[in-house]
């Protein structure tokens, strides 16, 4: 049984790993999409049609990497948990269901549109479609946060010869951790996106192309970015005082705290020893935790050895959460940098282009350190106090579900590599080949014979 417990939660986190990348892009892409399309609308300027045809590619492709890893990580409820769906099935099952009836069908039906009707549909319809994919997008993230939200932490329901069954809907939906962690998802996305389309444009810059597409779209990302990164740390601010008082475990796991104390200091660097419950080569700054926690230097923290046998692992938790603010802190640094370089109408040096080309990626690495400090934290619970995740595991033979990791882990990862190279393909396709359409070329002749206008600047 401790083979299957462990290949299980291996494969699902192989699974769960792989497919939160797409949605992390695809959440704020739309929106993204949505922006350019509007400027196109009003300023009837090719430059933002062509960078909306660029990244609705980009947005196509994750979309569907997206879907296939949904459907089988779907499947492992089934086939590894059957536990978690006996158990609380009742109140997972109609929110999965709502993801699918009102988020996914929306996608799915309007993404066609956006791809294949620019020139077959009227312009408000084609706008109007990447408007609803962008909801649909949004609303899928509303439905899966709500249902790991209520895992984290449970309301609205009742237990019934160990079975729940679901008391208050807005409860469960609205449980105690919904706004923060939804807040917190939505504005990792944007920030994931936004590195991904400044980190693609600077390389198209560097490859050589000197359209002002790759410049417009790479001066509009990071600008988002700087805006929103310190809201990010804000947010995150308030999703941890609330984690504080619904999981102080977990709180407690990620700042390295092992006795219950006052004053409690920010652990810059430790190395955790859970066998003997200290840490190892302590670098700390005095009572930040507990300011930052608390707003009281002297704010009480408890600590691990208050929930011996109910706290989570705690080096994953130590290190994932100090990786998740600290690529937060360099993805605020660079974006600001580049932002100051741009409002003084400076050229990016090839160093800030590089640099900008090597952060494309950046959003995956916090969004996953993020998302594991937030699931393993929820250990060794499935369902915080209600469901452990040793009782939700299936029985089948380890060798199966050994078999089926090591093949999802395969297929995974060479999606991800001809993922990579594809993005990049396009982008240097992109260098050599300008997409202007016919009536484009019309509507350049325009802007170019105003050479006094802001749009015309843009050629």
């Amino acid at each position: 049984m401790d083979d299957v417990f462990l290949l299980s939660r291996l494969q699902f986190a192989a699974n769960i790993s792989f497919h939160i990348l797409f949605p992390s892009i695809t959440i704020a892409l739309g929106w993204f999409l949505f922006y350019f399309k509007l400027r196109f609308n009003i300023s009837g300027h090719p430059v933002w049609m062509r960078i909306y045809r660029f990244w609705v590619k980009v947005f196509a492709l994750s979309f569907a990497l997206g879907v296939v890893s949904g459907i089988t990580m779907s499947f492992q409820f089934g086939t590894n948990w059957p536990g978690y769906m006996e158990t609380v099935g009742n109140i997972a099952g109609p929110l999965l269901g709502y993801e699918v009836l009102t988020a996914f069908f929306l996608e799915a039906t309007f993404l066609g549109v956006m791809l294949f009707g620019i020139h077959r549909v009227p312009s408000w319809l084609h706008t109007l479609a990447t408007l609803l994919v962008a909801v649909g997008t949004t609303l899928s993230a509303f439905w899966i946060i709500a249902l790991n939200s209520w895992m984290q932490t449970p309301a609205g329901f009742e237990m019934r010869d160990g079975v729940a069954y679901a008391l208050d809907w807005s409860e469960i939906i609205f449980n105690p951790s919904f706004p923060y962690r939804l807040t917190h998802v939505l504005l990792a996305s944007a920030l994931t996106a936004s590195f991904l389309i400044a980190g693609i444009s600077a390389y198209r810059i560097l490859r050589g192309d000197n359209k002002k597409a790759p410049q417009l779209a790479l001066k509009t990302a990071v600008f988002v970015a700087a805006l929103l990164m310190p809201l990010q740390i804000f947010v995150g601010d308030l999703h941890g005082l609330n984690t504080l008082e619904h999981q102080p475990q977990k709180i407690a796991a990620m700042e390295g705290v092992w006795e219950t104390q006052k004053g409690v200091p920010l652990l810059l660097f430790a190395i955790p020893d859970e066998e003997n419950r200290t840490n190892h080569f302590e670098i700390a700054i005095p009572n930040i935790t507990s300011i930052i926690l608390t707003h009281d230097p002297e704010g009480e923290i408890q600590g691990l050895n208050d929930f011996i046998g109910e706290h989570p692992p705690v080096a994953p938790l130590f290190y994932g959460f100090r990786i998740m603010v600290g690529m937060g802190m360099l993805m605020l640094t660079i974006a600001w940098f580049t932002s100051f370089k741009l409002v003084r109408n400076k050229q990016l040096s090839k160093g800030i282009l590089y640099s900008l080309v090597g952060m494309s990626f950046s959003g995956w690495i916090a969004t996953l350190a993020g998302w594991y400090v937030t699931e393993i934290g929820r250990q060794p619970y499935l369902v915080s106090g209600l469901l452990k995740t040793s009782d939700a595991v299936t029985d089948i033979a380890p060798e199966n579900v050994l078999f089926t990791f090591v093949l999802y882990l395969s297929v995974y990862v060479a999606l991800l590599i001809a993922y990579l190279h594809t993005l990049f393909l396009m982008a240097r396709r992109a260098v050599e080949i300008e997409e202007i359409q016919p009536k484009e070329r019309l509507l350049q002749k325009k802007f170019r014979s105003l050479p006094n206008t802001t749009e015309a600047a843009l050629l």
